[in-house]
């Protein structure tokens, strides 16, 4: 583990973003951990004492309610449940934060997003400028999905890429993510007793993206390592730093700073705002496939012009985000394209100087301006 990032103190990291999952904070029947949550309340107590300004994105909304309703499969078994249930549940989620923050003198707010608010960029500013008022009146925010109107074309559908995103827009300096396991292992810990933990990750690579497991241990979540690694690549890319640590034990803040297992995936050198926005967005519209040449040019700096381009896949307008994508299938890059999906097949693997005789005008010389794109 790095020293001087172990337990993320709060001399190194003014804001924080706590994620906790929905099999820590509710027990199997349905019920809230109340003992458990108040030493993790008292953790958020010491932090925001020392200066540490604290965020917490906190699942449980559908559970809780689908105990409440008496609803079959935890509330997950149609969208209509899943959602009645959250509509239930929040309030008594909110609720309780509220009670377990003002016995330490601490001032909750709830906030729930869908994706879309994050996705689209103007609404994605709004959120943030939410966050840093709340952040400046010394104010927690409690963050979950409104669960009780997202579908599943238009939700994150696990905290920990909410949790990451909820970060970059706060401008967060790490995030934590309370898990049932203690980090990242080489394999499921669960079922290879040989599973080595991994302490330090400050690349992504195929490597470390083979060892998740999209299980969920519980039965009760709806993440799995594979959702941390994804949430992982929004904040590093976001230059955030991400720690995955253990959260079944009692105060697991204070047991991680005390010596605790986890492991942190180290923060990138930081992307402009509007860059990091688009790199860590979870929808596209399209994917532009370029050969070997305009993947060695876009890693240089430039902007992809329509000769380097192999394929164009999807249905998009000018204007929207789309992924550039290597021959092998690897994202490398994405950006705002900027001609629609017919005019950008027309002229793929042309010349700019052919773009005028094969659309009768030439608005633009690139697919995709370099000011409007984001390496991944």
């Amino acid at each position: 583990m790095t020293p001087s990032l172990s337990g993320f103190p709060p001399a190194l990291i003014r804001r924080l973003v706590i994620k906790i999952g929905s099999a820590l904070l509710v027990d199997p029947a349905g019920n809230v951990r109340i003992d458990w949550l108040r030493t993790l309340v008292a953790d958020v107590a010491a932090r925001t004492q020392a200066g540490q300004q604290i965020i917490i994105v906190s699942s449980g909304a559908i559970a809780l309610g689908a105990r409440r309703l008496k609803l079959p499969k935890g509330g997950r078994g149609s969208l209509e449940d899943a959602q009645a249930a959250a509509a239930t549940g929040q309030i008594a989620l909110s609720q309780c934060w509220a009670s377990l923050l003002d016995e330490r003198g601490i001032t909750a707010a709830q906030m729930l997003v869908t994706l879309d608010d994050l996705e689209n960029r103007r609404r994605y500013l709004n959120a943030s400028a939410t966050l840093e008022r709340l952040m400046a009146l010394h104010v927690v925010p409690v963050v979950n999905e409104n669960d009780s109107v997202a579908t599943a074309e238009i939700r994150f559908g696990d905290n920990d890429r909410l949790a990451a995103r909820i970060g970059q827009a706060a401008r967060a300096d790490a995030v934590v993510l309370l898990s049932d396991v203690d980090g990242l292992y080489t394999a499921n810990p669960h079922v290879d007793a040989n599973a080595m933990l991994i302490e330090t990750i400050d690349r992504i690579d195929a490597r470390i993206a083979a060892m998740a497991d999209g299980g969920s241990a519980s039965g009760m979540g709806s993440g799995g390592m594979t959702s941390k690694i994804e949430a992982a690549r929004i904040a590093t890319g976001a230059g955030a730093h991400l720690a995955i640590i253990s959260g079944k034990v009692d105060a697991p803040l204070s047991h991680w700073t005390q010596g605790g297992k986890g492991s942190i995936f180290l923060a990138a050198q930081g992307k402009g705002a509007r860059k990091g926005w688009l790199a860590g967005r979870l929808t596209v519209r399209g994917r532009i496939i370029v050969d070997a040449g305009a993947e060695t040019a876009l890693s240089k700096g430039n902007s992809l012009l329509p000769a380097g381009v192999a394929a164009v896949e999807g249905m998009f307008a000018r204007g929207d985000v789309i992924d550039i994508v290597a021959q092998d299938g690897r994202v490398i890059a994405r950006g705002l394209i900027e001609y629609d999906s017919d005019a950008a097949a027309k002229i793929a693997g042309r010349r700019s100087e052919d773009i005028a005789a094969l659309l009768g005008e030439m608005p633009r010389s690139v697919l995709v301006h370099r000011d409007h794109m984001a390496m991944v």
